[in-house]
């Protein structure tokens, strides 16, 4: 099944069992991929892996306007973005631990043979393409930044 129909099939779930947290999220998502579909230059298909950074980038969204909606101390708006936000990150796959993402990182490190803040760029690159959806790049860029200081 791809990532457009399990969109779709799970829309039409939502739907039935009046879900209004996972209806928003999914009509969020389904637009994006509308979106994504018709760009300049963009093909007929999504792949899963477009569809993971669509979804990546809608949940960073969402946790962006939670921290906004908290500091505005509106709280039922944050309740709605929150319930969100766990709809969408049950596509994508297991988050790596602060652990695991050190180790990674570290091993990437070693690899390129980066030794100070200029090689950030190089460890960065690498970095995003191996944790693929399973890491927030603001998490790699701390730990990244940590290591090469």
């Amino acid at each position: 099944m791809s990532f457009e129909q399990k969109i779709q099939d799970d829309l039409k779930t939502a739907m039935r069992a009046k879900n209004q947290g996972a209806l928003r999220a999914l009509r969020a998502v389904k637009a994006a991929l509308l979106l994504a579909k018709t760009e300049k230059g963009a093909g007929a298909e999504i792949t899963d892996e477009d569809g993971l950074k669509i979804i990546q980038k809608l949940v960073k969204q969402r946790n962006e306007s939670i921290q906004i909606y908290e500091k505005q101390d509106r709280p039922e708006l944050a309740r709605d973005e929150k319930e969100e936000v766990v709809v969408l990150e049950s596509y994508l796959p297991q988050q790596l631990s602060e652990t695991e993402l050190r180790a990674l990182i570290e091993q990437i490190i070693a690899k390129t043979g980066a030794s100070s803040k200029a090689d950030m760029g190089k460890v960065m690159g690498m970095a995003m393409k191996e944790a693929a959806g399973r890491a927030d790049g603001k998490a790699i860029s701390a730990i990244a930044g940590q290591l090469l200081s």
